[in-house]
């Protein structure tokens, strides 16, 4: 009769008596001498969960949980009827009651309209309290361009300096800063740069959407400049332009205007 061997495997131990079925060869596991083999065997263990397939059920979990606002937000948003338009000095008056930003937070108009590719020009009668960075194009604002910084919220030019400006204009075009004379950013003297408004502004829709998005003033403003402001915007774009219009403040609800 033949060795009797063990081979431990999950924490059991059998003994068998080495046999075999005649025309049969018998297989042998890795690290087991000759004459011995594999006993018994446990069921394999489920394989882990890898990395990826842990990152991807996160990500799917972060997607269905339902965005939770906080007790301020809900306070103020219970301020206002979503079933509602309101006319323009009521809104203003809404938007800043529900404001409750710690800061001077600022208002804003958003606005559905009727096309793409609307552009005007809006000289504000009242400043919106954010101050603007005006430079006058030089050497060095070429410079600048070059490496891809902008680093200013308008850009005024002289007519020498067009032309150097002309290769950058896929940079300004769309952030709205390439220097033209319909609004006043064109000048003759580097001088003229004193009288040039920062109330000045230029309002554009998105680039593939129908949609205005402009900043009209501060919360800590006076009633009556905010809607002089929102009144002015509106004008510019044309009130038969206007397919809807909100009113918000920093972090606030929005309020829909009646137009």
């Amino acid at each position: 009769m033949g060795k009797t061997k063990t081979a431990e495997i999950s924490g059991e131990v059998e003994k068998k008596k080495k046999t075999k079925p005649a025309g049969t060869k018998e297989a042998k596991a890795p690290g087991l001498k000759g004459g011995e083999r594999v006993a018994a065997v446990s069921g394999e263990p489920l394989p882990e969960e890898s990395n990826e397939e842990a990152k991807d059920t996160k990500k799917d979990t972060k997607k269905t949980e339902p965005k939770v606002r906080g007790k301020k937000y809900q306070d103020a948003r219970a301020k206002i009827d979503k079933t509602k338009t309101y006319p323009l000095a009521d809104a203003v008056k809404l938007v800043k009651d529900a404001s409750f930003a710690k800061f001077d937070a600022t208002v804003e108009l958003h606005a559905t309209v009727k096309k793409e590719g609307l552009s005007v020009n809006v000289d504000l009668p009242h400043a919106t309290g954010m101050k603007k960075k005006i430079e006058v194009a030089d050497e060095s604002t070429l410079k600048k361009l070059k490496d891809g910084k902008v680093d200013f919220d308008v850009l005024l030019a002289t007519a020498d300096m067009m032309p150097k400006l002309v290769p950058f204009a896929k940079i300004l075009g769309p952030k709205g800063l390439m220097p033209n004379p319909k609004n006043g950013t064109l000048i003759k003297d580097a001088k003229d740069a004193d009288k040039f408004s920062a109330s000045t502004m230029t309002i554009k829709t998105e680039r593939k959407a129908p949609l205005v998005h402009t900043v009209v003033g501060k919360v800590s403003q006076e009633d009556k400049e905010l809607v002089e402001n929102i009144k002015t915007v509106i004008a510019a774009v044309g009130e038969r332009q206007i397919v809807k219009a909100y009113l918000t403040a920093t972090m606030s609800p929005s309020v829909r205007l009646s137009l």
